[in-house]
């Protein structure tokens, strides 16, 4: 299997911030998404326009990012008719898929850990329905998170 854990979050309705996801359900796999879960065990994360604290060079490729107080991950968006994007966890060898909802209220991470520099041909294999059957898979073992 190439992806290897899956995080699902959500615009919550009651949520006031128009960047927060909130995780609704994961396989619970990913010890650098666990670690952001706070004191309750809530994971979050923000997906945002680029900060202006980037360098230009990473503002010039990068479309979005993923962050929770730090960059987790700056998200590439190859084609803008599509639900699909990519990026890597900093600080890490993974990579990471995202597959969006038509309004881009949810969003599913899927991890391929060590795949960083495969990132773009993993996105391929997605956009080709090549990788369907793991994210079926994954999508089986995910748990649904207690929001209360």
């Amino acid at each position: 299997m190439i992806l290897t854990d899956l995080y699902k979050f959500a615009k919550l309705p009651n949520q006031k911030s128009k960047t927060r996801f909130d995780c609704t359900s994961c396989t619970e796999t990913y010890n650098a998404f666990e670690i952001l879960r706070n004191k309750k065990g809530n994971l979050f994360i923000y997906y945002t326009d680029l900060p202006d604290k980037f360098r230009a060079t990473a503002k010039r490729k990068a479309d979005k990012s993923i962050n929770k107080g730090r960059n987790i991950s700056s998200v590439f968006v190859p084609d803008i008719e599509s639900l699909f994007a990519y990026g890597d966890v900093r600080t890490t060898t993974d990579a990471l898929l995202l597959i969006f909802n038509n309004n881009h209220t949810e969003m599913e991470v899927f991890i391929a850990r060590g795949q960083k520099n495969n990132r773009m041909s993993l996105y391929n294999l997605l956009a080709d329905g090549e990788l369907n059957n793991e994210i079926e898979n994954l999508r089986k073992q995910a748990k649904n998170e207690d929001l209360s």
